[in-house]
């Protein structure tokens, strides 16, 4: 009797155990299946499968969700320079405004009447009384950056305008100053744009309209 009873659990344990030991298999081989295709794709595409979808330029905007959608912004001495530019001269500004200022620097750079390079352009002048071009580099005060945040983001504008993600805002302008000020320059030449708290200028001379 014992016999037959152990047989049947016998039976009973075979039926069970052939549909697991190929439940088991059928797994192991689907796992096996599915490290040799990860093994065959290259970690630069894992990251990028899995890394948040990246904001290109056909979706830019001048809005500080466009630029809080961006990476941390990194680069050379000129992007420094113009990060700190953007810092004391236009971090109050708008977005926009901000790269207005931006675009004055660069094109200054391509500007035969100015420096080459954008440190040149920023620091041109810088150490004579009443000859720099950009106030925060001769006003006498530390240039101390306590607005990491502010920095942060600007630095972020200073990298997509030298990646060249934004258009022509300021119709070639190389000069500019606040509303509260009027320069003796800003009475010859052509003013171009008015944006945010900035008025902008062309150093070309105005001339006078003919009868």
């Amino acid at each position: 009797m014992f016999k037959n009873l152990f047989a049947a659990a016998a039976v009973f344990a075979g039926l069970f155990a052939a549909p697991l030991l190929a439940s088991e298999t059928g797994l192991r081989a689907l796992f096996e299946r599915e490290q040799i295709g990860l093994n065959a794709v290259s970690r630069a595409r894992i990251k990028e499968m899995i890394s948040e979808p990246a904001v290109h330029s056909e979706d830019f905007s001048f809005s500080r969700a466009w630029l809080d959608h961006q990476p941390k912004a990194t680069g050379d001495a000129h992007w420094r320079c113009l990060s700190e530019a953007l810092y004391f001269e236009a971090r109050g500004e708008t977005i926009k405004g901000q790269f207005a200022v931006a675009e004055v620097i660069l094109n200054r750079v391509k500007s035969a009447r100015f420096p080459n390079s954008v440190c040149g352009v920023i620091n041109q002048g810088t150490g004579k009384r009443y000859q720099c071009q950009f106030t925060y580099t001769c006003d006498g005060h530390s240039e101390n950056i306590s607005e990491p945040r502010s920095f942060e983001r600007v630095s972020k504008v200073a990298r997509a305008i030298l990646d060249g993600t934004a258009g022509n805002l300021t119709n070639g302008a190389t000069h500019y100053h606040t509303v509260a000020v009027r320069p003796r320059w800003s009475q010859v030449y052509t003013r171009t744009a008015k944006i945010g708290v900035h008025v902008f200028y062309r150093h070309t001379f105005r001339t006078a309209a003919k009868n």
